[in-house]
């Protein structure tokens, strides 16, 4: 394929390497002229392992060349990757004035072009940036709406600098975001000889995905950073405890708990976490990354009630009261929490969960509940449908058959206030044919 890539830093730089040497005929662009000079000479205009010799070969097969005119390479391609930068300004937020630059660019060079034409974002960009600033752009440029011969999409990039190269032929994923099965072949033939899965999916989540990786890179190493610094104020070995704690491939490094939904709560976490932070206060051990774990979870808790309370309507019905389902733990529960706030503000609530039941409950169980909200044998319900008779508002505890149920029974005028994010209602939709839910879906 002839392929174009805009901007020859280190994203641009290895992916018109990685695309030349996969067969591709690449023209590289930069307002850079010093940039354009070094790959055009086979040299890397960056500093990274391997990048150097594979930019020479590329160039002396003729599978790359480079220019600063925006024109010439459109002229010359079928596809372009905009590679460019995206720094933070001042204030924190995104700089993607290089994006809409080269956008307008691409769009003017296409002005009076006849052919098909996909334009490819590989810059890191905030979800919405390809609908407000790209395509807004390559429509000024070109002087009139997109239509079907300019065909966008968004391609993160998944690269570590110091092993990009690496990176790039065996990424985690190829990740793809468009709105049409023809654009997404096309971005899949580019990295045909790429060994990773090929995802496509919508552009807004493609743009989100890298942010939720990086964030959580980040949020690794500060974790690794506070335990490490933990484990050394307590005596125990660091790189033991990381060691052990990375051989749990089941629940530590997997996809449990690492989903979207509610509140944490139970007997576990919340005590152990609790202790771990007292034992570290006690070793005078600042511990910021871990004491913000109970303000960020109050956060979700406090969001629910706000969603039941802003609907105004004053009866409630809840579904699921332990913790999670499969069990009658109601320890430090949030949906305990938010039934006591809802009752607080003097919401009628009535509250389905087959596991509690007040006269099996025993010691601690027993005594927290009945401290934090005494009248429960009056709210809980036997039947579900009692609950659903009883209810303008709906809240979906967590994800189980009785969710599903409640979902499926939801009358048009009942408000329901999914909790799990809409991971109930996909249950549902799995169980039966696509069919619009009754009623009005929030999900907070």
């Amino acid at each position: 394929m002839r392929v174009s890539v805009f901007g020859l830093g280190y994203v641009g730089s290895v992916t018109a390497a990685g695309l030349a040497a996969a067969g591709h005929e690449v023209v590289g662009v930069d307002i850079n002229e010093q940039k354009v000079a070094m790959v055009n000479l086979g040299a890397s205009p960056v500093v990274e392992p391997g990048l150097e010799e594979l930019l020479a070969q590329a160039v002396g097969t003729r599978r790359l060349r480079a220019t600063v005119s925006s024109e010439e390479a459109v002229a010359e391609t079928d596809a372009a990757l905009i590679c460019v930068g995206t720094p933070s300004r001042s204030d924190g937020s995104l700089d993607v004035s290089a994006v809409e630059h080269v956008a307008h660019g691409i769009g003017r060079a296409l002005r009076h072009r006849a052919s098909a034409y996909t334009v490819i974002l590989r810059s890191t960009v905030l979800p919405g940036t390809t609908e407000r600033v790209l395509v807004p752009a390559l429509s000024d440029g070109a002087g009139h709406p997109l239509d079907g011969a300019i065909r966008v999409a968004v391609n993160p990039e998944f690269m570590r600098e110091g092993s990009s190269l690496r990176d790039f032929a065996e990424p985690p994923f190829v990740l793809v975001g468009c709105q049409d099965p023809g654009t997404a072949s096309l971005v899949r033939s580019l990295y045909s000889d790429v060994v990773a899965p090929f995802i496509c999916t919508s552009i807004r989540t493609a743009e989100m995905v890298k942010y939720a990786s990086n964030a959580f890179h980040a949020l690794k190493i500060c974790f690794a950073n506070e335990i490490g610094d933990a484990c050394e104020a307590f005596g125990a070995d660091p790189f033991e405890v990381t060691r052990v704690f990375l051989t749990d491939r089941k629940l530590n490094i997997s996809e449990a708990y690492l989903q979207p939904g509610f509140a944490f709560g139970g007997s576990c976490l919340p005590k152990d976490l609790r202790a771990l932070l007292s034992a570290g206060q006690a070793a005078d051990l600042s511990l910021p990354l871990l004491s913000a774990i109970f303000p960020s979870n109050n956060t979700q808790l406090r969001r629910a009630i706000e969603a039941v309370i802003a609907t105004g309507k004053k009866r409630v019905g809840v579904v699921g009261l332990a913790f999670k389902p499969g069990t009658d733990d109601l320890r430090e529960s949030p949906m305990v929490a938010l039934v006591e706030a809802c009752l607080g503000q003097g919401l009628e609530v009535r509250i389905f969960d087959p596991n509690v039941a007040v006269t099996r409950l025993v010691g601690a169980n027993r005594r927290d509940i009945e401290a934090d909200i005494p009248q429960i044998a009056s709210l809980l319900c036997e039947r579900i449908e009692l609950v659903l008779d009883h209810a303008e508002v709906l809240v979906i505890g967590s994800v189980s058959d009785d969710a599903v149920r409640t979902l499926a029974a939801a009358r048009p005028k009942q408000v329901v206030i999914d909790l799990t994010r809409g991971a109930a209602a996909q249950r549902l939709a799995r169980l039966r044919e696509p069919a619009e839910l009754s009623g009005s879906r929030t999900a907070v």
